[in-house]
């Protein structure tokens, strides 16, 4: 028999009926405990940021929409500001407040959605099912005012593509009537029910020395004390003409994520209401000349862009060289930044809680994945693979892990269509 004194590993993924995406956790237990914790990524790489090399600088404004459906304003709004910078283009006041107005109604959308799945995950299917309806409110106005219900397409490099009518105006408003009721329902009810409180209180806990040693960002570093915000540190858009706060907690458990998000939602109606009253006159784009000719030779420079997406602070990192396409775009994305307060976290909780103490920092997986191999240079180029020898390379790392039977490389290069 094995020797268990240094405890049992439990795997968990990278295919698991709690996890949305693949994802892989190898658990050390003793008994129901969580001893130690250990996890792998990039199970889903789809290599976003090599792709947006060959493509435009407008191109890529829809290509990087997609990296997350939850985020895709956040992505758009934090991509075209970097490329704003480096044209030195003053966005529109009109266009900045309907940038702000689509960036709060998805942060209400992605927190929504996460209180719900929340709910799932601790078996309280009631709060799932409440949110998710709630959420159409949102969801509905973004149709309204963008077309779309998910990847809004509103960005462009200088401003917005759609103007906001004075009928949405007042659709908005009216959403916003009737989410505050909803929320100041949540607000009083969600942190004080019993299922709640027996599943998240005390559960995954952050302290704050720990979320200032990991960077912890979004509500996972609020709810531990940490009060960093972009739109507070470094405001863009309309957000240093409105009024609101950050809301923060100091339990650094599940339970103040909870009500952390919760909070922002409120704010994020009172975000809404001030921009929908007070958006000015103007126009929608910073330059009347069509977006090819604007671009048809970025300085050459490079720019690191901020924003506080749903889940926390996103950054865009963009290098020019001088033509229409970008020479570099690197994103960090701010499940990447949550992942280590995971790990550290699961540490001393039971294995029951695991589903809830991951989805805890409301991760994007497949947003995080990357992929980097050290190599001596002889593959294709410094330090890079060929698509054949990357496949190759992966085949030859998953035999390693395990005796499963594998088609061959050639076997495999065959059936390729």
């Amino acid at each position: 028999m094995a020797d268990q004194s240094a405890g049992t590993e439990i795997p968990v993924g990278p295919q698991h009926p709690s996890l949305k995406e693949p994802a892989n956790f190898t658990l050390t237990v003793d008994g129901e405990v969580i001893t130690g914790a250990e996890m792998k990524l990039s199970y889903n790489h789809r290599g976003i940021e090599q792709a947006v090399l060959g493509n435009s600088y407008i191109e890529n404004i829809y290509l990087l929409e997609r990296i997350c459906g939850i985020c895709s304003h956040a992505h758009t709004s934090a991509f075209t500001q970097g490329v704003e910078e480096l044209l030195d283009l003053d966005v529109p006041p009109r266009a900045r407040y309907i940038r702000t107005l689509i960036g709060e109604l998805e942060r209400i959308h992605s927190h929504m959605l996460w209180l719900g799945v929340a709910g799932h995950e601790i078996g309280f299917d009631t709060l799932w099912q409440y949110a998710w309806r709630d959420r159409e409110i949102v969801m509905d106005l973004l149709e309204e005012i963008t077309g779309n219900r998910v990847h809004y397409s509103i960005n462009t490099i200088g401003g917005v593509r759609e103007d906001l009518t004075d009928e949405q105006r007042e659709t908005v408003l009216e959403g916003m009537d009737d989410l505050q009721e909803r929320i100041d329902f949540y607000q009083e009810t969600v942190p004080n029910e019993q299922t709640v409180r027996m599943r998240c209180e005390d559960v995954g806990i952050v302290p704050e020395d720990l979320a200032r040693e990991y960077c912890a960002v979004g509500a996972v570093g609020r709810a531990s004390g940490v009060p960093t915000d972009v739109r507070k540190d470094a405001p863009y858009a309309a957000y240093d003409d409105v009024d609101f706060d950050v809301i923060t907690d100091d339990r650094g458990d599940l339970l103040a994520r909870t009500v952390v998000r919760i909070g922002e939602i409120a704010q994020a109606i009172r975000i809404i209401r001030q921009v929908t009253e007070r958006i000015p006159a103007g126009d929608l784009k910073a330059s009347a000349k069509p977006p090819q000719a604007l671009l048809a030779q970025v300085p050459e420079d490079d720019v690191v862009s901020r924003y506080e997406a749903p889940r926390g602070e996103l950054i865009h990192y963009i290098r020019s060289d001088g033509t229409d396409t970008p020479a570099r775009v690197h994103i960090r994305v701010p499940t990447l930044a949550n992942w280590p307060t995971v790990v550290e976290s699961l540490k001393g909780s039971y294995i029951a809680d695991t589903p809830i103490v991951v989805a805890g920092i409301d991760p994007c997986i497949s947003c995080t994945s990357r992929i980097g191999v050290e190599t001596d240079g002889s593959h294709g180029g410094e330090n890079a693979f060929d698509l054949d020898e990357l496949r190759a390379y992966g085949i030859e790392w998953y035999d390693e892990r395990g005796d499963v039977e594998r088609p061959s490389v050639d076997a495999q290069r065959g059936e390729r269509p």
